[in-house]
């Protein structure tokens, strides 16, 4: 399984879910894309095997993925504080990739209905979706 995570900011939601995934699932692929290099570099310390930064990456990234996870602002034009470029959003939103995407609610995007939960809680949730 290829699995695409995609942060920005400080990487933070990236690293945990790939902190996670590699307890629970050691033989995925695990790529990630941060769309600054402080995000990057974060997951590739939590364990991704392949990283890279910024627009271009977060595009083809998406073209070979099974599973895209990330804050929910990845399908956002101009969100992450406008770190997430319309063409990044757009390519994530495109791949024929499953989605798991984490209500975080910040950024002047909120998503209703979800209760308030930790990060580590929604980590948790999105690495039982992408197991399956």
């Amino acid at each position: 399984m290829n699995i695409l995570i995609v942060d920005g900011q400080g990487g933070g939601i990236g690293r945990q879910l790939i902190e996670a995934l590699r307890e629970r699932l050691p033989e995925a692929e695990i790529t990630a894309v941060g769309t600054n290099a402080f995000a990057t570099s974060a997951m590739l310390k939590a364990g991704a095997r392949r990283a890279a930064t910024g627009e271009n990456a977060a595009i083809v990234a998406s073209r070979a993925a099974d599973v895209i996870a990330g804050p929910v602002g990845i399908v956002i034009a101009d969100a992450l504080m406008g770190e997430v470029t319309p063409a990044m959003a757009v390519a994530v939103a495109q791949s024929r990739a499953r989605k798991v995407l984490i209500p975080v609610n910040q950024c002047d995007n909120f998503v209703v209905g979800v209760p308030e939960l930790s990060t580590s809680m929604l980590v948790g949730q999105a690495v039982e979706k992408i197991l399956g």
